[in-house]
């Protein structure tokens, strides 16, 4: 069976795309096989493994989520083995105007990934910056949580917002939903706001934060320029490091 993981943080420039990108090649890079989503209409992580946004005009989720197309038929592979991507780019905006009003608009990702039961090992859904549709299908249709949080002062606040809605959808539309972890993220070790808040977030979550902790890493910035996840980038820095035993992390606690 598919475990499903949704990276959603409602605030940009956390290190979403950066973490759907690189713990699905590390998940890859353990054999296990994996699923990209790419939930942003932006494409960051499309271009991030590598494919063109332009290439995909009349294929990509969009067309899946509206039943123009099934999903399978959308997957492609990439240069990694074991890791699939559904890609994405400016055509996903549209589902936030053309599902108003439909009965089933929650539900649309789940169905998608219903047919796929069994194929993966992993399905990770990369969310956009924002609390809308699409982010709410990829709750609906997920098994766990992962919240990507800058170690910065107003970091604690936005999560507050976006745990509120996993209590909604967790009561309403999806009951297994758990928070599968708070990863923090452009960690600055010289920093003493960095630590403070890491503190804090450790103190108020408990074992729900990772032990795993991602650095500001200059390699891990430059790798989406490439298209290239970090462990093909440069797989000895701090950041793939980093990537590989959130990896581990997860397989073996099973979030």
């Amino acid at each position: 069976m598919n475990k499903i993981i949704c990276i959603a943080n409602q605030k940009g420039g956390v290190g979403k795309t950066t973490t759907a990108i690189n713990l699905s090649a590390s998940l890859a890079a353990a054999e296990k096989k994996t699923l990209l989503i790419d939930g942003d209409s932006q494409g960051n992580s499309t271009s991030g493994l590598g494919a063109n946004r332009d290439t995909f005009q009349t294929a990509n989720l969009y067309h899946a989520m509206i039943g123009q197309v099934p999903l399978k038929d959308v997957i492609l592979s990439t240069m990694i083995p074991h890791l699939d991507l559904v890609p994405s780019n400016q055509d996903l905006i549209g589902i936030e105007v053309e599902f108003v009003g439909l009965e089933d608009k929650e539900w649309r990702l789940k169905n998608l990934l219903n047919a796929l039961d069994k194929e993966y090992d992993f399905i990770v859904i990369d969310c956009p910056p924002s609390l809308g549709v699409m982010t709410v299908n990829a709750l609906v249709a997920s098994d766990s949580l992962i919240v990507p949080m800058q170690c910065e002062y107003f970091a604690m606040e936005g999560l507050g917002y976006l745990l509120n809605t996993v209590k909604l959808v967790k009561s309403q539309l999806n009951p297994r939903l758990a928070l599968g972890g708070i990863l923090l993220t452009m960690f600055d070790q010289r920093n003493l706001l960095a630590h403070r808040v890491s503190d804090d977030v450790r103190q108020h979550f408990g074992d729900k934060v990772f032990k795993s902790v991602v650095p500001r890493n200059v390699r891990l910035s430059e790798s989406p320029s490439h298209g290239l996840p970090i462990i093909l980038y440069d797989i000895k820095s701090r950041g793939a490091l980093a990537y590989m035993e959130l990896a581990r992390e997860i397989i073996q606690g099973g979030t």
